[in-house]
């Protein structure tokens, strides 16, 4: 049948996603069948695997290569590792480096991988980004393991759906959406990461709670001091009631890839992202986001009712997590208030900025009253301590 020029066919699907969350004690140790099991063999084939490793997780862990290779090549008829684990440069130089992309994708080529390979990533969350990006342009999708070796990555940016990388000097500016095949949360790989390292993750905690759920909020400023002082139970605790609320956006949110206009779990990620640049990436993302929280907090007070009770306990809670809610670079707020058209861009059509009037209760405004917004900027100084 000859159809109309006029006629039209709209058909909404879903696709059959799959999100694997592990947690182990010792993923390179005694939990090492957990990584293997979650690689399925090719046919009659082992799977093809390589491994992508921090080259700070490296330095922090001697042997480390050794011992992934180990457990890979102890499971051969499951998985064939195709070159010794390689390491590429930790941080956000990885994000905006070129040819570490074109390195990853070559790689890949010459060792064969396809759909049906894996591509284990081990790292912070800028390596996380670089190889989960080159994976995912790699056949339109290489499955992707990723073992997040920060808190940060653990608590936020390892279990969610994007890969990206800096382009035309604007954060994550060129990316994509791709549900990692599996995620492993590994405890023993934390104990080498860096007091500073190690207390950055936990802004995306506040945040997420802050947005979710009060009583995870509550359990988070109660812990603060043992969280700062790397206390194991509390930090897991935070860690996984993290995971959890993500993981529920994402899979029951009904907008993983971020279609719509709003983009709830950037809550204070509009200045974050532009104070990493004005500071040339001296600020840690989570300094950064625990920064803009605090600047978004403050406005919020100002603009939307937020009691200010509430507002100054959670800058309180940033602080005894051992976070910064103020930098030099906020003197001069003109710089950093071009990071609203930027985070607009970048979202595409109005601007959209999540905010809260309460915890637990997240308000979108598609306006920001700028003069009350450079007052909250200024105010994260007289909080600070």
């Amino acid at each position: 049948m000859l159809m109309k020029s006029s006629d039209s066919i709209d058909i909404s699907f879903s696709l059959p996603l799959v999100q694997r969350l592990r947690f182990t004690a010792d993923v390179f140790g005694d939990d090492a069948q957990v990584l293997i099991d979650l690689m399925e063999p090719s046919g009659d084939s082992p799977a093809r695997a390589q491994v992508w490793l921090d080259q700070q997780v490296a330095d922090a862990n001697p042997g480390i290569d050794q011992r992934i290779a180990a457990t890979l090549q102890g499971a051969a008829d499951h998985v064939l590792l195709t070159q010794p684990p390689q390491t590429l440069v930790g941080g956000e130089a990885c994000k905006n480096d070129p040819a570490i992309i074109d390195n990853l994708l070559r790689n890949f080529n010459d060792h064969d991988l396809d759909r049906r390979s894996y591509v284990i990533v081990i790292g912070g969350g800028a390596v996380l980004d670089t190889v989960g990006y080159a994976a995912s342009i790699a056949h339109r999708g290489i499955r992707l393991i990723r073992i997040p070796t920060t808190t940060l990555a653990q608590a936020d940016s390892g279990v969610g759906v994007k890969n990206a990388v800096n382009w035309f000097g604007k954060k994550n500016w060129k990316g994509t959406f791709n549900v990692p095949w599996g995620v492993i949360n590994d405890a023993k790989i934390l104990e080498t990461l860096p007091d500073r390292d190690f207390r950055c993750g936990f802004s995306e905690v506040v945040k997420v709670s802050l947005l979710k759920q009060t009583e995870a909020f509550e359990q988070v400023c109660r812990d603060a001091e043992k969280i700062c002082q790397r206390e194991p139970q509390a930090a897991g605790d935070a860690i996984r009631a993290s995971v959890q609320m993500h993981l529920d956006h994402i899979t029951r949110g009904g907008d993983p890839f971020e279609t719509r206009e709003a983009r709830p779990l950037d809550f204070g990620h509009w200045s974050a992202h532009r104070l990493e640049s004005l500071t040339n990436y001296e600020l840690r993302h989570g300094e950064a986001v625990s920064i803009g929280l605090a600047i978004d907090c403050l406005y919020s007070a100002r603009v939307l009712g937020l009691p200010q009770a509430d507002c100054d306990r959670i800058l309180d809670c940033l602080q005894r997590l051992g976070l910064p809610i103020h930098h030099a670079a906020l003197a001069d707020t003109e710089p950093l208030l071009q990071g609203l058209e930027e985070f607009r861009q970048h979202l595409g059509g109005r601007l959209t900025i999540t905010l809260i009037d309460a915890i637990g209760s997240p308000v979108d405004v598609h306006e920001i009253d700028h003069a009350a917004m450079r007052e909250a900027i200024d105010a994260t100084a007289t909080y600070a301590r």
